[in-house]
């Protein structure tokens, strides 16, 4: 399985909607990037340890690091329902944990653990990187449902109809695959 490592880019607040961010990973070239979707304490939480980390060093995250011996990484390995899939895992792959995509950001930001993305997945969700663009591009498979629902209604508004009928498309497609159908 060949994989990239993402290495954390920025966090930028979404126009419009102060309670979410969009998290910016790229591969380390710095040519192709993905984005996350991070809800408002996530974001203070990742501002927090930027901005100020000796402050952050007698935090619980930060103290349980320095109390655990190994090492770890991170591995995004599929998309389902919306959200990134994510595994932590010890070296040797005999312990693992599935975490919250914004959860393995933080983490990799704290303990410099690597996160990688298996490279078919990368080719699915990212998109070409540019660190003087204006805004990034969020895949919609990686929009929860209620957000979904919430870009249709806006997009129809705006008769913006092509984007309305790729949101619709969407939900149609996590309809019919969820266990309920």
């Amino acid at each position: 399985m060949e994989r990239i490592r993402l290495i954390f880019e920025s966090i930028q607040q979404v126009v419009g909607n102060e309670n979410l961010s969009v998290i910016v990973l790229t591969d380390e070239p710095r040519q192709r990037a993905i984005s996350v979707i991070c809800d408002e304490q996530m974001t203070r939480q990742i501002l927090f340890r930027l901005q100020s980390p000796d402050k952050a060093q007698t935090l619980l995250p930060e103290s349980l690091l320095q109390m655990l011996t190994g090492q770890y990484e991170m591995m995004i390995y599929g998309v389902h329902d919306g959200q990134y899939q994510v595994v932590l895992s010890d070296s040797g792959f005999e312990c693992s944990s599935r975490i919250r995509m914004s959860d393995a950001v933080l983490l990799t930001i704290i303990s410099g653990y690597p996160l990688y993305i298996e490279e078919n997945l990368m080719r699915q969700q990212c998109y070409p990187f540019d660190q003087h663009a204006q805004g990034v591009s969020i895949p919609i498979n990686t929009i929860d449902m209620h957000r979904l629902n919430t870009a249709l209604q806006n997009a129809i508004e705006v008769e913006n109809y092509e984007l309305a009928s790729q949101l619709r498309d969407e939900i149609n497609r996590r309809k019919k695959n969820s266990p309920q159908h």
